[in-house]
């Protein structure tokens, strides 16, 4: 036969039953909260993704390529004119009987231009192509008219040209002032391959007439 149970014993069980039923609540109380939670969160993921749409990931990018330094512009055409400008240009401090041939013309022909060059020059083989007159000119004027006149002969193909530089019987002393510096600016000029004076009809001492290089119009040969 069973022992009753005492009032002491069952008020303690009615406490210990107590305790685990708060703990029970306070466990699922928890619980709920955690779950509650979970919830708003998802429900705060969904809403941005609905508000931003369908989102892709940005691949990494490579380092960036740093362009090099170039280094400082040089003015090369500038430097072809400065060299062409020199190339062209023509002194009065020449000297003109170390080249000119002894006779009583004083003709000029570069090395490796025959003699009989000279000759048919002289008798007018060659058809005058054109001319330029130096009458009333200083000398600075004069030497640059020159330059331009060959440098466009050449650059039309022309071969055969008159200088008329004058007698010099206007000038003090009646000295002909720019006949030999005439002669000189000739010399110095790559486009010139010989030159005479011209004959009695063609101005004669007063004139020279210039054989110039072949030019890209004229082929003919000396």
């Amino acid at each position: 036969m069973t022992a009753p149970v005492k009032g002491g014993a069952l008020a303690d069980l009615a406490r210990i039953r107590a305790a685990l039923l708060d703990e029970r609540r306070r466990a699922e109380s928890l619980a709920a909260g955690e779950r509650d939670r979970l919830a708003a969160e998802r429900r705060e993921k969904d809403l941005f993704a609905d508000a931003v749409g369908a989102v892709v990931p940005l691949r990494k990018s490579a380092t960036p390529h740093l362009p090099r330094a170039r280094p400082p512009a040089v003015a090369r055409q500038r430097q072809r004119d400065e060299a062409a400008a020199l190339v062209e240009s023509i002194s009065d401090a020449f000297d003109v009987e170390s080249l000119l041939e002894t006779d009583d013309a004083l003709s000029f022909r570069r090395r490796g231009v025959g003699l009989d060059v000279v000759r048919k020059l002289r008798r007018g083989v060659w058809v005058l192509q054109d001319e330029i007159d130096l009458h009333g000119l200083r000398s600075d004027a004069a030497r640059e008219r020159v330059a331009d006149f060959l440098r466009d002969s050449a650059r039309a193909g022309l071969r055969c040209v008159r200088v008329v530089h004058g007698k010099g019987l206007g000038s003090p002393g009646r000295e002909p002032v720019l006949k030999a510096k005439v002669k000189s600016w000739l010399m110095q000029r790559s486009e010139v391959l010989a030159f005479t004076h011209a004959r009695p009809a063609d101005g004669g001492h007063g004139a020279l007439i210039v054989l110039l290089k072949p030019g890209p119009r004229n082929g003919v040969s000396g």
